[in-house]
């Protein structure tokens, strides 16, 4: 007898079948013949079992026309085999681009899906990290497809071990493969609810210039939609229009430079929620246009501003000391 706690023999082998690589797999990953895995579903298995007993019945009886419809069915059902596998034959998937979410939101993680042949893949559905989504490719077609899945930890959030399958055209077999692809995204702290406003301790500087700034003087421009926005501030005569969701901003003069660092939170926070604070700060200072520095410990961010600025210092606070949580290792 296997020692306690020692997987049978069906776990293990189902453990080997299904194993993860250890590394992404270099893209296009193609499905090839030999990493494609059929078995019969529960209803294939029921319908096995009903061809089996017609079987019995015609031959005590003596039944032609039940020969004939055993053989007809048990035929149909031998075909799905070819069709199941033939639906995911020569699939070539590639990473598709994964915005950067919020702990505690959903993130999208994105596959390219390429059918190079002359026939439509139909129920095809892919499966990772305890979510789904169904989809088919017609013809010659390219598809980007979106799982969408929990972020519960910042870092990393690797899709890990997927799966693409297929029960078409009876739902009697289940044909799937597995592969691990380089689809990912950065997952930013969550800002903290109702975080305190930055500590007023700005760097100096030589003097101030206009810039674009939140404020109630004269408009200077349009700027993408931020969810820590105003909504008088909203341009809706631009999505009265048809177009997207735009911000005014109004030209102000610049305050000095904010400077964010770790040491300056309370020593009672821990690390996480000195994470929190720092990304509602770097939202907050954003969204008032006052450019801002970022001192971590063991990296700093130099003075910046604008999104491509935000999105730096918030990768900065994902990783910084990645607690290897969100990659699913």
């Amino acid at each position: 007898m296997p020692a306690a706690g020692t997987p049978s023999p069906p776990a293990l082998f189902r453990r080997w079948l299904l194993r993860r690589p250890g590394r992404p797999e270099t893209a296009p990953i193609e499905l090839r013949s030999r990493r494609i895995y059929v078995l019969p579903t529960a209803s294939g298995l029921s319908f096995a079992v009903a061809m089996l007993a017609m079987l019995v019945a015609s031959i005590n009886y003596g039944l032609s026309l039940g020969y004939g419809l055993v053989f007809a069915l048990a035929g149909a059902g031998l075909a799905s085999i070819v069709h199941a596998w033939r639906n995911l034959a020569g699939l070539r998937i590639r990473p598709g681009r994964s915005e950067a979410v919020f702990a505690g939101e959903t993130a999208t993680l994105h596959f390219i899906i390429d059918n190079p042949r002359k026939a439509r893949r139909p129920a095809l559905r892919l499966k990772l990290r305890g979510a789904e989504t169904t989809f088919e490719l017609g013809p010659l077609q390219t598809l980007a497809i979106g799982v969408a899945c929990a972020a519960e930890h910042r870092g990393r959030l690797q899709a890990g071990r997927t799966v693409i399958e297929t029960r078409w055209p009876l739902g009697l077999i289940r044909a799937w493969s597995v592969f691990v692809a380089d689809v990912g995204c950065v997952v930013h702290p969550a800002p903290e609810k109702n975080a305190p406003p930055p500590p007023e301790n700005p760097a100096e500087q030589g003097d101030s210039t206009p810039s674009p700034q939140a404020g109630d003087d004269d408009f200077a421009g349009l700027r993408p939609h931020q969810r820590a926005d105003s909504p008088r501030h909203i341009a809706w005569k631009v999505l009265a229009r048809g177009g997207p969701l735009m911000t005014k901003q109004f030209a102000g003069q610049q305050g000095q430079e904010l400077s964010l660092a770790w040491t300056d939170l309370p020593p009672g926070l821990d690390a996480e929620r000195r994470l929190s604070r720092l990304s509602a700060w770097l939202l907050e200072a954003e969204r008032s246009g006052r450019p801002w520095s970022l001192a971590l410990p063991g990296t700093s961010v130099p003075r910046g501003s604008g999104r491509s600025h935000l999105l730096r210092c918030l990768d900065e606070l994902a990783y910084h000391e990645e607690p290897g949580r969100a990659d699913g290792t």
